[in-house]
């Protein structure tokens, strides 16, 4: 026997809901990735299942993949002097290393951001290499550039950072530059543009600046070319 009108109208009713927040979610995504959505705490109730199959589907390994051909195409024009100088600039989290395992556990971005459980979690120095990021590096170490490492993590946690970069295949670096006592409670984009400013001053050429977060990017002495990864998870300013 097939289902009783009422049944077949509810299931219809939700194929129908369901449809429309996976549009909408799509559409509040694209509003994240081009920094329109502005400042926000977490996903939205109804685009949880819509972020966890994003994150852990084609279309994110997708995503990241172009942006590590674009930025490759990029880095291929530069002229790369031999004084050394001639830098690309590199977030950690959510750019080099993929939190997504530790995310997967705690709601994909739908839960408030827990800094004591994160922390324990990088203290694992279990997160695995984004594998676009990590090619793109590899590339961009043979072109000449020097990588430039700069992460809103504290120095506390610089020893756990190298290894688990380095467990994931990262194995130079020029610097690692993470927080100092001093930048407590600063807004990523003024601690790094702060940061950048003292490399500039340094006489290094800033070609370069890859992140997931528009505060990686923005802010001043930018970079000649920036560019942004996807994260639909999270929103740091």
């Amino acid at each position: 026997m097939g289902a009783s009108p009422s049944l077949r109208f509810l299931l219809l009713w939700i194929a129908i809901a369901a449809a429309a927040d996976e549009l909408y979610c799509d559409s509040w995504r694209l509003s994240v990735e081009t920094n329109n959505a502005g400042s926000w705490r977490t996903v939205p109730p109804p685009c949880r299942g819509f972020v966890e199959e994003y994150m852990s589907g084609e279309r994110y390994e997708s995503d990241s993949n172009v942006v590590a051909l674009e930025s490759l195409a990029f880095a291929k024009s530069v002229q790369i002097t031999d004084d050394g100088k001639d830098a690309w600039i590199f977030d950690v989290d959510e750019t080099l290393l993929s939190n997504i395992p530790y995310y997967a556990s705690t709601g994909y971005g739908s839960k408030l951001f827990n800094v004591t459980s994160f922390n324990e979690w990088v203290n694992l120095a279990s997160a695995p290499a984004l594998p676009a990021s990590l090619r793109l590096y590899e590339d961009l170490l043979i072109l000449g550039f020097q990588m430039i490492l700069l992460t809103g993590r504290t120095e506390s946690q610089r020893k756990i950072t190298e290894d688990n970069l380095l467990l994931t295949g990262y194995g130079y670096w020029k610097r690692l530059i993470l927080r100092e006592a001093l930048d407590l409670g600063k807004p990523a984009v003024k601690f790094k543009s702060e940061r950048r400013a003292e490399l500039e001053g340094e006489g290094l050429r800033i070609h370069g600046n890859s992140g997931d977060q528009w505060s990686d990017l923005l802010g001043s002495t930018l970079a000649r070319r920036s560019f942004k990864l996807p994260n639909p998870m999270y929103y740091i300013d």
